[in-house]
């Protein structure tokens, strides 16, 4: 049995840490630094970074607050938003991340993926994949979940580890923000494909809804925002309630 990771979500806009629905209805959850701070003292096993609104507006990434974040905390962080090439992820590693994770630009570019792992390591490269149900299959979205790319999410997934991904970013549009729940099925198809590490995003609502995902949708790890940002569990809380079920966690 593997090992399962819990990683708090930072979803930045403007400075501040959001949670919406669906990628849409944010609302404030928290100061960035203050909550990485205090995930980093809970045990969170990584905290992933990322700047929701830079690829829309078609800005770089806020590297200061970037930079901000990683001074605080002595855990694993991904940070991505925004990143269109190597020099992007080259200063994103610079201000203190340790993995960088790439969706629009992967899917424009997908050679991006190539070149990142060629010099960085495929270890340091997460392609983030915003998938949402259309008809009977999940399409690729980008733009923050505002452009149907038309390209298979399924397809998307292996061809990027093939191409040098070192692990998979899985966000469900349908079940963001709902806390109805991750996409099961959605990540289990994934997993059944990759041969690298998965991370289940979007739908938290409750500790049994974790557990489901890592059960039956067989995640190696678990993306966790509102149920923390909001104090209704810490996670502590999450790795004892997985742990009393047999789930091996740090």
């Amino acid at each position: 049995m593997v090992t399962v990771r819990i990683i708090p979500c930072l979803d930045v806009e403007d400075g501040k840490v959001v949670k919406g629905t669906r990628f849409k209805d944010v609302r404030y959850a928290g100061d960035p630094v203050e909550l990485a701070r205090l995930y980093d003292e809970q045990g969170a096993d990584e905290i992933v970074f990322l700047d929701i609104s830079a690829t829309h507006r078609t800005r770089k990434i806020m590297i200061d607050v970037v930079e901000k974040v990683s001074e605080c905390v002595f855990v694993p962080l991904t940070v991505g938003g925004g990143l269109c090439s190597v020099t992007d992820i080259r200063e994103v590693l610079s201000a203190g991340a340790d993995k960088a994770a790439i969706c629009s630009a992967a899917l424009t570019n997908p050679n991006l993926i190539m070149e990142a792992a060629a010099v960085f390591g495929s270890q340091c490269v997460v392609l983030s994949i915003d998938a949402k149900k259309t008809g009977n299959s999940w399409h690729a979205f980008v733009e923050g979940g505002r452009k149907d790319t038309g390209v298979d999410a399924l397809d998307w997934a292996l061809r990027g580890e093939k191409l040098g991904a070192g692990e998979i970013l899985l966000n469900s549009i349908d079940s963001d923000g709902t806390r109805s729940g991750y996409d099961l099925e959605l990540t289990r198809l994934v997993v059944k494909r990759a041969t690298i590490p998965v991370i289940a995003s979007g739908g938290a609502g409750s500790l049994e809804q974790v557990y489901a995902a890592i059960t039956i949708g067989k995640a190696d790890a678990i993306l966790i925002a509102s149920l923390l940002h909001y104090r209704e569990y810490t996670i502590a809380d999450v790795k004892s309630y997985l742990r009393e079920r047999g789930v091996r966690v740090r």
